[in-house]
């Protein structure tokens, strides 16, 4: 696994924003997950509006972390899913369907965390 600075992890994160937002990604998020029990430094959460909008958005995601040369750990590569994980370690992007996305409520799961407004990132 390839270990990277603070700030390359970071600037990966907005990279990934960016892209989402060119796809027309809905609602992205970004959660602050270094205080939490897990090994994650973010969340990045997006809805897509159809199963082909979902695959396109994580083929575009998967082609950001390959491009940077950041390692995947795992990324969902099947079709028909409401929620695609694409893990990249410090980095996971989690892209729902509108209904999963208010069934899974990951926002309300970890309520306590640093939201980080991506609107400052532009």
């Amino acid at each position: 696994m390839n270990i990277k600075s603070e700030e390359e992890i970071f600037e990966l994160t907005k990279e990934i924003v960016k892209v989402l937002d060119e796809k027309d990604g809905i609602d992205i998020k970004i959660l602050n997950m270094k205080e939490s029990p897990l090994l994650v430094d973010y969340f990045i959460i997006a809805t897509g509006n159809s199963e082909t909008h979902l695959n396109a958005l994580r083929d575009t995601v998967v082609e950001k972390f390959k491009e940077k040369g950041h390692e995947l750990l795992y990324y969902d590569k099947d079709k028909g899913y409401e929620w695609l994980i694409i893990d990249g370690g410090s980095i996971v992007v989690h892209l729902f369907t509108e209904n999963a996305r208010d069934f899974y409520d990951l926002e309300g799961l970890w309520s306590e965390v640093e939201r980080i407004n991506i609107e400052e990132l532009k």
